[in-house]
C-alpha cells in the first residue's frame, strides 16, 4: 500500500469524520475506513454521544473481511469503556493486522494506551498521518483534553476601515446574508456560544442556530451570558428559546439579588456565581466551561468583552467578516483594550484562511502562543 494511498484512504477517514460536525458533542469527531487488497470493505464515523464509534461501525460492516484488514482512524481508539466499549477490543477480536492514525487521543483514559495494546496484539501501528487535518477538526475536544478548557472563537462583523457599529449604536446589517448563514454553521459546529450583557440588552440576540440545509440532530449550542450585574430581562429571546441558557455574574451579585435570581431561575435560566471585583473573572469562567465538557466556544460580543478576553489570553482564534464599506473614525471598534506604549506590544496573529463569503471578506486567524 503506497503512501498516495494511505494519504486517499485517511483522507476519507476525515471525510467521513466531518459528518459529526454538528452532532458529536462532547465526543469528537472521528472516522474510521477498513482496506483489504486495495478495496474499502468498511466504513464508518461517530454521529452522537452513547451511539457507536467510527470503528464499530466500519467493523460491522466489514463483517469477516476485517480479517487482515487496515484500519485507517483519525483517532486512536479507545481503550476504556464509557457510553460504549472499548475500540481496541473489537479491533483486536476482529483480527485487523495494521492501524494507521491521525492523533494521538490526549484523554487520560487514552493517551497512547490504545495504541499500546493494540502493538501487544501484534497489530502494525502507524501514527501522525494528515495529523494536522485530523486536530482542525475537534480544537475543542484536545484543547479540554490538554488543558482544561475550551478552544475560543470570536466573531466580528465590521466595516473596511474595522468598526463594528455605527456611534449611534446601530449594526444591522454591516455584512451580507451570506456572512450571516456562515455564521449559523459556525454556531452549530460550536458547543456554547457566549455573548455579554451589553449585547443582549442592545440587540437581544437569538444565539441559537439557524440552519435550513442540515438535519434535526444538528445540537444547539448552550447560550451563555456574561452579566456581572445580574441585568439579563426575563424577556430576553435567549431566554424564551428552547434549549439551556446559563448565566454567569459575580457571586457578590449573586448574594444581593436572590429574588432576580429567582426569577430568571423560574424560566429555567442556570446561573452560575463566579469571583470578580468589578466584572466577572473570565479565567474562572472558562474553567467551568471545561469542567461542563464545553469543546468550543463561539462568541459575539462586543468590543469590551472582547477586549477583556483578549487581554487574558483567552481567544485562540478570530474569525473577521469584512464588509466592502466604510463607517468613519467616530464608530466602534473591534476591542476595547488598555493602549499599547509602544509597538513591541502589539498583539500577533497568524493567518489561517482569507475567503470570499457573498461580498465579504472572512479572515481566519489563531492567536499567537
Amino acid at each position: 500500500m503506497t503512501g498516495e494511498n494511505n494519504k486517499a484512504y485517511m483522507t476519507r477517514a476525515l471525510q467521513l469524520a466531518r459528518k459529526g460536525l454538528y452532532t458529536t458533542d462532547p465526543n469528537p469527531r472521528v472516522g474510521c475506513v477498513l482496506v483489504k487488497a486495495g478495496e474499502i470493505i468498511g466504513e464508518g464515523w461517530h454521529e452522537r454521544a452513547g451511539n457507536p464509534h467510527a470503528e464499530i461501525i466500519a467493523l460491522e460492516q466489514a463483517g469477516r473481511e476485517a480479517l487482515n484488514a487496515t484500519a485507517f482512524v483519525t483517532l486512536e481508539p479507545c481503550c476504556h469503556t464509557g457510553r460504549t466499549g472499548p475500540c481496541v477490543e473489537a479491533l483486536i477480536d476482529a483480527g485487523v493486522s495494521r492501524l494507521v492514525c491521525s492523533t494521538i487521543d490526549p484523554n487520560p483514559l487514552v493517551s497512547g494506551e490504545g495504541l499500546r495494546r493494540l502493538k501487544e496484539a501484534g497489530i502494525i501501528i502507524e501514527n501522525g498521518l494528515l495529523e494536522d487535518l485530523a486536530a482542525s477538526l475537534n480544537p475543542g475536544y484536545l484543547m479540554r483534553m490538554k488543558h482544561g478548557r475550551p478552544f475560543i472563537r470570536s466573531k466580528l462583523a465590521v466595516s473596511l476601515d474595522g468598526r463594528t457599529a455605527l456611534a449611534s449604536g446601530e449594526s444591522q446589517w454591516i455584512t451580507g446574508e451570506d456572512s450571516r448563514a456562515d455564521v449559523h454553521n459556525w454556531r452549530a459546529r460550536s458547543s456554547a456560544v457566549v455573548t455579554g450583557i451589553g449585547t443582549v440588552l442592545k440587540d437581544d440576540p437569538s444565539l441559537n442556530a439557524r440552519l435550513i440545509d442540515l438535519s434535526e440532530n444538528v445540537l444547539q449550542p448552550l447560550r451563555i451570558i456574561i452579566d456581572s450585574h445580574l441585568q439579563t430581562p426575563d424577556s430576553a429571546k435567549v431566554i424564551d428559546l428552547p434549549g439551556d441558557t446559563i448565566v454567569f455574574t459575580k457571586q457578590s451579585t449573586l448574594s444581593n439579588a436572590q429574588s432576580k435570581a429567582k426569577v430568571l431561575r423560574d424560566k429555567g435560566v442556570m446561573i452560575e456565581g463566579v469571583s470578580g471585583v468589578e466584572q466577572c473573572d473570565l479565567r474562572q469562567v472558562i474553567e467551568r466551561l471545561g469542567e461542563l465538557e464545553i469543546n468550543e466556544v463561539w462568541i459575539e460580543a462586543g468590543a469590551q468583552l472582547n477586549g477583556a478576553l483578549l487581554e487574558s489570553g483567552l481567544i485562540d482564534e478570530l474569525v473577521i467578516y469584512v464588509a466592502p464599506h466604510l463607517l468613519g473614525t467616530d464608530s466602534y471598534g473591534m476591542f476595547s483594550i488598555e493602549p499599547l506604549a509602544s509597538l513591541e506590544q502589539r498583539i500577533q496573529v497568524t493567518y489561517q484562511d482569507i475567503s470570499r463569503i457573498g461580498e465579504d471578506i472572512r479572515i481566519i486567524a489563531c492567536l499567537a502562543e
